[in-house]
């Protein structure tokens, strides 16, 4: 009887194991099975926010759930970081990331709330953008080598605004390799900030194209240069900074990404990547963004990852060499 007890008993532990083993399968195979939040960490409008809402409506037809865009702005997207830092890493919240808040931020905040080394799964990658740096119309300036002739003349008189890492940190570049003084404002969105470039509030104002471009096309603003290596197809007519200042290493590219918080299941990973690789391959996406500038590029999780942590390492020299200080 003792026997026959025992190998029942046996029995029954293998009969369990098998069933939560198959339990476990068919919970991964069912994810997602509820419509995911993704926060987008700048306001409404803002490059981040377009690209983002784009990428979560291909998002949701690969996945078959909803891709559910939250804004949460503030504190140059660490607000918003910091929400999906702390979330459960079920794969059910995402953070649709940038430069300033996987990159920069840790050498722009003495104390994050969060590691920014390990507070987030790196899930994939969307693309990137350059920005412009456009003036206020009355500013008598045409080109950016006058403007900076300016800025020497009266210095610390003029202004720049910025309402996130990569706006703040092109403008202090650009000062710093020009050899003038200006004084930043911030603001908590892209929009707001542009806003005050067109009413004059503000001096100079540098941000991506989706924010930029239809205001310097339109003659709102005066457009002076971009801040990639090259000239963008879309507005061809605008030199690069190296360009009009004649010097060569000034680059500074916006660029967007999924993340999850730390610890994530790799299959959860594994479909979220597919997802944001087939809306970067999307024709009518690349068609949508190309005349802002925005380049896609569908990879893995590992290659976002070794971006990550080049691109932090690229911030901190930036943010350094710009004599900028964490706050």
């Amino acid at each position: 009887m003792n026997i026959l007890s025992s190998q029942n008993r046996l029995i029954q532990w293998c009969a369990t194991v098998l069933l939560l083993l198959a339990s476990t399968v068919v919970l991964a195979d069912a994810y997602p099975n509820k419509p995911i939040k993704a926060i987008v960490p700048f306001a409404a409008g803002s490059a981040t926010d377009q690209i983002g809402r784009a990428f979560a409506v291909k998002m949701s037809e690969v996945l078959g759930q909803p891709v559910v865009v939250e804004n949460r702005p503030g504190a140059n997207g660490m607000i918003g970081a910091d929400a999906v830092a702390k979330a459960p890493a079920d794969g059910y919240t995402l953070l649709f990331g940038t430069n300033s808040t996987n990159a920069a931020l840790k050498s722009l905040v003495k104390s994050l709330p969060y590691n920014q080394d390990t507070a987030f799964t790196p899930i994939g990658y969307f693309g990137s953008v350059p920005l412009i740096v456009a003036i206020n119309n009355d500013v008598p300036a045409k080109t950016l080598g006058g403007f900076i002739a300016l800025a020497k003349a009266d210095p610390e008189k003029i202004t720049f605004a910025y309402a996130s890492t990569s706006q703040r940190v092109s403008s202090e570049m650009l000062a710093s390799v020009a050899g003038i003084k200006m004084t930043g404002i911030s603001y908590k969105s892209g929009p707001n900030a542009m806003t005050d470039l067109i009413g004059g509030q503000v001096n100079m104002f540098t941000a991506d194209f989706a924010v930029m471009l239809p205001q310097v096309q339109s003659g709102k603003v005066r457009g002076l240069a971009v801040t990639s290596l090259k000239r963008s197809p879309a507005i061809p007519e605008l030199p690069t900074v190296n360009e009009s200042l004649g010097i060569k290493n000034y680059e500074l590219i916006a660029f967007f990404a999924a993340f999850g918080p730390a610890g994530m299941p790799k299959d959860a990973v594994m479909k979220l990547n597919k997802a944001v690789n087939e809306a970067a391959k999307s024709k009518e996406l690349i068609e949508r963004f190309s005349s802002l500038g925005f380049e896609t590029q569908p990879g893995s999780p590992e290659m976002l990852d070794k971006k990550i942590k080049l691109e932090t390492i690229k911030w901190a020299k930036a943010i350094k060499e710009a004599g900028m200080e964490a706050e």
